[in-house]
């Protein structure tokens, strides 16, 4: 296992006040453990439904860990959402448990439901602490078996164009199905992985997460009440991030700074949500000498789509398929050769002849 003995740091949060909060691999294990034991002293059982409304602070990491174990369900709420914005999810999700943000509790004031209540910061009347958390033990023993298709996540899609969708997650389907994101990337275990997301959507999961972590590599965030490119672009090259993932949004706001005053040690920069523009894509490689490489993919998937590394294209365009969309059932059926050849590239982080693999197996599952 990953975290068993692993002194590499695994999460790594800096607060504009300048604050830092660093946890190991193992630290993360036992203090997932140790959660895990408070919520099952609270009642959660496997299968419950647990509203989880946090910003990017430990907990929420732990939290998502904990559940993992406990073989519960996460519904994941962003810090933005409103009273009514939430009880649609508190009754359309079934939601038995909610854990909340010291600030975020008031908005619950008004909400009916049968439901235990968690806070993470200040104490409130009423409300349980997950600072009690601390009181239990740091080992945990599972009260059955977890198989591969459990729920994992519950998610509410934006909601757009329509009422939020509910899309369901597996223990499969996304911490496995993010290889594909890992590929995107191009992430290794080396890396300082900075993903600039909200916690809440399913892009904070994919790269603040799965990704990073199928990869051993340290998930870095810099937390900002007001988001500055400056600022951000500053505490990039402070703490020496390898590789980047922000929305065309940020992208824009880069772009108007001069990036060549800002020393990066970035090897990948990549960007989610809708094509960049060509320009933008032009002036980051005039600066730093890399190539912003596009992904796409849905609430309802992992990357389907990119610009794997290596690529070089500055079209306002994604690529080609990426190695997910191929199911875990149609990679089952791939031989024992392919399969063993995919798994040495991905530990080696060749991702070329990775993505070739791939691509053979795409070709026979078609065959088939």
């Amino acid at each position: 296992m990953i975290a068993a003995n692993n002194s590499e740091v695994a999460l790594f949060i800096v607060d504009e006040d300048g604050s830092e909060c660093k946890l190991t691999f193992t630290e993360l294990a036992s203090r997932s453990n140790q959660v895990a034991n408070y919520l099952r002293s609270l009642g959660v059982r496997r299968g419950d439904h647990v509203l989880v409304m946090l910003g990017n602070q430990a907990a929420l990491w732990e939290l998502l860990l904990a559940a993992m174990k406990l073989g519960a369900v996460v519904i994941p709420a962003a810090p933005l959402l409103t009273a009514e914005d939430l009880w649609d999810r508190v009754d359309r999700g079934n939601v038995r448990h909610v854990i909340a943000a010291a600030g975020q509790a008031p908005k619950f004031d008004s909400l009916p439901g049968c439901y235990t209540r968690t806070t993470v910061g200040a104490a409130i009347v009423g409300w349980n602490s997950l600072e009690n958390a601390a009181e239990h033990s740091e080992r945990f023993t599972p009260d059955g078996e977890t198989r591969a298709n459990d729920p994992l996540l519950l998610y509410f899609t934006s909601g757009t164009t329509a009422k939020p969708k509910l899309v369901p997650h597996s223990h499969q389907s996304y911490p496995i199905g993010h290889l594909s994101t890992m590929y995107w990337i191009g992430l290794q275990a080396s890396d300082l992985h900075w993903n600039i997301s909200s916690p809440g959507w399913a892009k904070h999961a994919w790269s603040s997460v799965f990704a990073p972590w199928n990869a051993g590599a340290t998930v870095f965030i810099y937390n900002q009440s007001r988001f500055r490119a400056s600022n951000a672009l500053q505490a990039m090259v402070r703490f020496g991030v390898t590789t980047l993932c922000a929305p065309p949004t940020v992208w824009r706001l880069f772009v108007q700074e001069e990036l060549a005053r800002y020393p990066v040690q970035l090897r990948e920069v990549v960007s989610a949500g809708e094509p960049l523009n060509p320009e933008i894509i032009e002036r980051v490689r005039a600066a730093w000498g890399l190539t912003i490489r596009d992904g796409y993919g849905q609430t309802e998937t992992t990357a389907m789509i990119d610009n794997p590394p290596g690529s070089l294209s500055s079209r306002a365009a994604w690529g080609g398929r990426c190695p997910d969309t191929v199911s875990l059932c149609s990679m089952s059926r791939a031989s024992s050769a392919l399969k063993a050849r995919f798994a040495s590239t991905f530990l080696t982080s060749r991702w070329d002849s990775c993505r070739d693999i791939w691509m053979a197996v795409l070709h026979r599952c078609e065959l088939e």
